[in-house]
C-alpha cells in the first residue's frame, strides 16, 4: 500500500514522529457507534428525539452496539446520546482503506515461484512491473527462509486464517483448493443451515453495508494477501507460504478499498464465532476505536492471533499509534514491510516498541482477481507473510499462548542492523527459526557503553527554514567505533521535511516532526553524513544538533 494510506495497512516510511496525528481521522460522517448495556432495551424512541436513528443493531461477542446515524453534526447532539441511560460510549464510525502500489497485473501463462523474493532472496529475482526480473541487485537470503521451513511443514487443512480484507476470489486458480467450504451449509438455499447465525456462509462473509454470503474480490488487494499466504504449490502462478491451508474471506472492504468501524467489527466477530486460528489484517485508518479493540480483545480471549499492518505513513507508531495494529490488546502482532535489499521499506511505519517483526513487502507478486497475478507493495503485503508463517507454526505445534507465539515472532526473527531502533529486538521473520524456536544472538551496545561528546561546532538550520532548502554536511569523530547522533531539538513539517542520516551511504535513519534530545539510531564507523531537505509547503522551526554519542 501506499503512503497515502488512511487506513492500512501495509506501507510507507519517513520519520520518528507519526503523519496520522497531525490529521483528523476520517469517519463516516454523522454516523457514530454506540455501545449499550441493556441488551434488551428498545433506544429508538429516546434517539428519535434527540434526532438520531439507527441504521443497525449488532449483537456480538463484545456486547451489543447501535450503528446511529445523525440529522446533523452538531456536537451536542453525541454529548446527548452518551448521556443515555445504558448507553456506555458512543465514537464515530471510522472509515478504514486499503491502498496498495498497484503494478501491472498479469495472466498465469507462466510459473512465477522466481520471482517470489520474499519466499527465497537470490538477489536478482524482485519482480519489474511486467513481472519479470529486476536487474536490481538486492542482499540474498533476505527472505522469510520458507523453503527450508518447508522441510518441517507445509502447513495442514486443518488451520483456519481468516482474511479480514476485501475479500477473495475464492475461484482463482491457485487459491481454490486452499479456500475453506463451510461443511454444515447448503449453498444457495437461503437457510442458516448450520444455526450459526449467518445465512449460506459458504466461503465467508460479506460485511460491507448490508451483510451479504458472498466475499467475492472485487478490488484485488484481499485475493492478493491471500495469494501469499496460501497460493497452492502447483505449476502455475505463484506458492504462498503455505502449501495447505483453509483461508476464510471475511470481507469488510469494498471493492472501492474502504470500510467502517462498524463492518470491521462485524467481520472480527464472526471470525471469532468461527474460531480461526489466525485473523490476517492489511489494512487500517481511523483513530482509537473503544469498539473495535473489544472485538479484538474478545478473539484474544479464544487464543487467536491477529496480524496487523503497521502502516504505510513512514511514521514512528511507539509515538504516532496506527490502528489496529497499536492497541495494546496481546494477540495483536504489528508487521513492518522490508525490501529486496534489507532495509525497511521507505513507506512503512515502524515503532521499537510497538512493531514486532518486519517481513517481505516491496513489490510483492501474488495472486488477484480472475486468474491473474500483479506486483504490490505495502505493509499489507508484508501482513500475509506472517500470517503464513504463523499458520505453519499452528500447523506443526497447535495453537500456543498469543503472548508466548508474539514473544517468538520477535525472538526468532534475523537481526538486521537496517532494523535496529525500528522493530522490536530490531529483525526480520524467519521462519524456520520460528518454527524450531532458534533465537540468533542479539549483540548490541547497552546505553552504559555510550560516552555523550560535544561537538566542535553546532550545525542548525535557519530557525525557521525556508521552504525547498536544502542542506549537506558530514560529522566524523576520530576512533569511533560506533557514533549516533543527539539532536537537541527538531521541529519539521511531519514525513515532507527530512533530516537524514547516512553512513558509508546508506540510510541509518529519516527524522521528521517534532522531538528534543532524540538520540538517533547507530551507525558502524567514525563517520556520519547528514542532509535536510524541505519541500514547497509548510516549514517549521528545524533542528540544531551540538552532540554525538560515541563507543570507542
Amino acid at each position: 500500500m501506499k503512503r497515502s494510506l488512511s487506513i492500512l495497512v501495509g506501507c510507507l516510511s519517513l520519520s520518528p514522529m507519526a503523519m496520522s496525528q497531525e490529521k483528523t481521522p476520517k469517519s463516516v460522517p454523522s454516523e457514530y457507534i454506540v455501545k449499550v448495556n441493556n441488551s434488551k432495551r428498545d433506544f429508538s424512541k429516546s434517539l428519535s428525539s434527540l434526532g438520531v436513528e439507527i441504521n443497525q443493531d449488532l449483537k456480538l461477542l463484545s456486547g451489543r452496539f447501535l450503528v446511529v446515524k445523525t440529522k446533523n453534526k452538531d456536537q451536542a447532539i453525541l454529548e446527548k446520546v452518551k448521556n443515555l441511560q445504558d448507553v456506555e460510549y458512543a465514537e464515530p464510525n471510522f472509515i478504514y482503506e486499503v491502498n496498495p502500489i498497484l503494478k501491472k497485473s498479469l495472466t498465469n501463462e507462466d510459473d512465477k515461484y522466481s520471482l517470489l523474493w520474499g519466499l527465497i532472496n537470490e538477489g536478482q529475482n524482485m519482480p519489474e512491473d511486467n513481472g519479470q526480473r529486476s536487474s536490481e541487485i538486492g542482499v540474498v537470503g533476505a527472505d522469510i527462509n520458507a523453503e527450508q521451513a518447508w522441510q518441517i511443514t507445509k502447513g495442514s487443512p486443518n488451520v483456519l486464517i481468516a482474511v479480514i480484507d476485501t475479500g477473495i476470489d475464492y475461484n482463482h486458480p491457485d487459491l481454490q483448493g486452499n479456500i475453506w467450504r463451510n461443511p454444515n451449509e447448503i449453498p444457495g438455499n437461503s437457510i442458516d443451515d448450520d444455526q450459526n447465525g449467518y445465512v449460506d456462509d459458504i466461503h465467508g462473509y460479506n460485511f460491507v453495508t448490508t451483510p451479504t454470503p458472498n466475499p467475492m474480490d472485487g478490488n484485488g488487494h484481499g485475493t492478493h494477501c491471500a495469494g501469499t499466504i496460501g497460493a497452492k504449490h502447483n505449476s502455475i502462478g505463484v506458492a504462498g507460504v503455505m502449501n495447505e491451508v483453509k483461508m476464510i474471506g471475511v470481507k469488510f472492504l469494498s471493492d472501492q478499498g474502504s470500510g467502517s468501524t462498524a463492518g470491521a467489527i462485524q467481520a472480527i466477530d464472526y471470525a471469532t464465532k468461527l474460531n480461526v486460528d489466525i485473523m490476517s489484517n492489511s489494512w487500517g485508518g481511523g483513530g482509537y476505536s473503544e469498539a473495535l479493540k473489544e472485538a479484538i480483545s474478545k478473539a484474544k480471549e479464544k487464543g487467536i492471533l491477529f496480524v496487523a499492518a503497521a502502516g504505510n505513513s513512514s511514521s514512528n507508531n511507539d509515538r504516532t499509534p496506527s490502528y489496529p495494529a497499536s492497541y495494546d490488546v496481546d494477540n495483536i502482532i504489528s508487521v513492518a514491510a522490508h525490501t529486496h535489499k534489507d532495509v525497511l521499506a521507505s513507506f512503512s511505519s515502524y515503532g521499537r516498541n510497538s512493531v514486532h517483526v518486519a517481513a517481505p513487502g516491496d513489490q510483492i507478486f501474488s495472486s488477484t482477481p480472475g486468474s491473474k497475478y500483479a506486483v504490490y507493495s505495502g505493509t499489507s503485503m508484508a501482513t500475509p507473510h506472517v500470517s503464513g508463517a504463523l499458520g505453519l507454526l499452528v500447523a506443526k505445534e497447535g495453537r500456543l499462548p498469543v503472548l508466548e507465539v508474539r514473544e517468538r515472532v520477535s525472538m526468532t526473527a534475523v537481526p538486521v542492523s537496517a532494523y535496529r531502533r525500528k522493530i522490536k529486538n530490531g529483525g526480520r521473520l524467519n521462519a524456520l527459526n520460528l518454527l524450531t524456536d532458534q533465537r540468533p544472538v542479539r549483540n548490541e551496545p547497552n546505553e552504559s557503553d555510550w560516552t555523550r561528546e560535544s561537538l566542535s561546532q553546532v550545525y542548525e538550520s535557519a530557525h525557521p527554514y525556508a521552504n525547498n532548502s536544502s542542506t549537506n554536511f558530514s560529522i566524523k569523530i576520530p576512533g569511533a567505533k560506533k557514533i549516533r547522533l543527539v539532536i537537541s531539538r527538531f521541529d519539521t513539517e511531519a514525513g515532507y521535511d527530512n533530516l537524514v542520516i547516512k553512513a558509508q551511504g546508506v540510510e541509518v535513519e529519516r527524522i521528521s516532526g517534532k522531538g528534543e534530545n532524540y538520540a538517533t539510531e547507530y551507525a558502524e564507523g567514525d563517520q556520519l553524513e547528514v542532509s535536510f531537505k524541505s519541500d514547497s509547503s509548510q516549514t517549521g522551526w528545524g533542528y540544531k544538533i551540538e552532540q554525538v554519542d560515541v563507543i570507542r
